[in-house]
């Protein structure tokens, strides 16, 4: 079997469309591959890249490590259902090298039922779920300046925040269904860890 020597992957496009629907579930892998032939390496800088991209694609909407833990021993076909759509840029190959920034977008419901017989734990909506609302609650450190880099990093990413409750540096909200991915990307890229607990996102730093 070839060896990767290189492999870096992108970010999820994470803002979302103004409409009902959530945005597409989809992420960008940049490939490196050495193997006995260009073809095999092609194959398994594929492979890596659908495993890679499912999980920077899901991991916001879900347990992250159940989810890794998932992809890892899944079977190769069975990812490649989840794929809806890809495309190949900056492709280069050798006798034995391949390489490519390849991007994928995920099928929601295939993902969600993947997710589901898995026993992976998450909260990834059919896209049109804008009147359901999810609990969210923050520990903060700093109770003001904390609460108002929350309340920044939702702005940015479009996402009202329906505060509920206020006790000590507790801080208990809801946020719309459709719009908990997003937020909690913005959070996780302010810094912030996040957890799912049953359903309830907990967030801290």
């Amino acid at each position: 079997m070839g060896t990767i020597k290189n492999l870096l992957f992108g970010c999820v496009f994470a803002s979302l469309s103004t409409g009902v629907f959530a945005a597409p579930l989809t992420a960008t892998a940049h490939v490196n591959v050495t193997s006995d032939t260009a073809a095999t390496a092609k194959n398994m800088a594929m492979d890596e890249a659908r495993r890679q991209v499912i999980v920077e694609a899901l991991s916001p909407y879900s347990d992250s490590s159940a989810l890794r833990t998932a992809v890892k021993n899944e079977k190769s076909a069975i990812l490649t259902t989840l794929i809806e759509s890809s495309g190949i840029s900056g492709e280069r190959q050798s006798d034995t090298t391949y390489s490519a920034n390849i991007t994928m977008t995920l099928d929601r419901n295939a993902s969600r039922n993947w997710l589901i017989s898995n026993g992976v734990q998450n909260w990834l909506g059919d896209g049109d779920d804008s009147g359901n609302e999810s609990w969210v609650v923050v520990s903060l450190n700093d109770k003001l300046l904390d609460w108002s880099r929350v309340r920044r990093a939702a702005a940015d990413a479009g996402v009202d925040l329906n505060t509920k409750s206020i006790n000590g540096n507790q801080i208990n909200f809801r946020v719309p269904a459709a719009r908990r991915g997003a937020l909690t990307i913005a959070l996780r890229d302010a810094g912030w860890r996040y957890s799912d607990k049953d359903g309830v996102l907990y967030i801290s730093k």
